[in-house]
């Protein structure tokens, strides 16, 4: 297993929900931490913070080149930062659907394009995207542009571990079910609270994907907080 020790992770959307949990729990794993947010600064006095906008094309690149600059090395993208609200058929404007692929899945395609010599120079690299369950079907209730991006960003994921496989670029979907997070908290139609996901769980996963040597690649991990057919 790969130890902490002196790897840098960057990690987008650390402000609450999943990517604070993240960036706890790497924390304490030992990682040296570079967080992207619209407002840098938030917690983790020990990290390096800079201003990433996912709806701001430029702040993607300029937040790697940083991070370069501060620690000389990139060895993990987390891609966490993510939008999601009501969406169907039906109702929902073009605009919205256009902010959904600007977040969810043009931003960390920016990253990754801008990382991945870095993490390739890492020979042991890592990409961990946030996806979703919704990324893998769509179900009745599901919010249709979140669906879609989801479906994107796996794909997304997959052609980055394509890309660096030989150079030791490992890269996975990761794909929980419902989190207990502000993101769903008024969503109709969505699991109970009682039934739902920890952030802190997540997090977990992240460490344990992080863990593993370049011998044992995991592409997807589905996460269910319900019974459902395999997905």
């Amino acid at each position: 297993m790969l130890a902490a020790a002196d790897r840098v992770v960057m990690i987008s959307g650390t402000g609450r929900g999943i990517g604070r949990a993240i960036a706890e729990r790497l924390e304490a794993e030992g990682f040296r931490l570079s967080l992207g947010n619209r407002r840098p600064g938030s917690g983790f006095p020990g990290a390096f913070h800079h201003r990433f906008d996912a709806e701001v094309a430029e702040t993607a690149s300029a937040w790697v080149a940083a991070t370069v600059a501060a620690f000389g090395r990139i060895d993990a993208l987390i891609n966490n930062a993510g939008t999601l609200t009501p969406f169907t058929l039906a109702t929902g404007s073009e605009a919205e659907l256009d902010r959904h692929w600007a977040v969810n899945v043009k931003a960390p395609l920016r990253l990754i394009r801008a990382a991945m010599p870095y993490l390739e120079a890492s020979g042991r690299g890592r990409i961990v995207t946030i996806a979703s369950t919704d990324g893998k079907r769509v179900r009745p209730g599901s919010a249709l542009a979140y669906a879609m991006t989801k479906h994107a960003v796996v794909a997304l994921t997959h052609a980055a571990r394509l890309e660096g496989w030989d150079k030791g670029v490992r890269a996975t979907a990761l794909c929980p079910g419902a989190v207990d997070t502000d993101l769903i908290a008024d969503l109709p139609g969505v699991t109970p609270k009682a039934d739902r996901m920890q952030p802190a769980t997540v997090a977990e996963a992240v460490a344990f994907l992080l863990s593993l040597p370049n011998t044992a690649s995991v592409a997807e991990l589905v996460m269910n907080t319900r019974m459902e057919p395999s997905l």
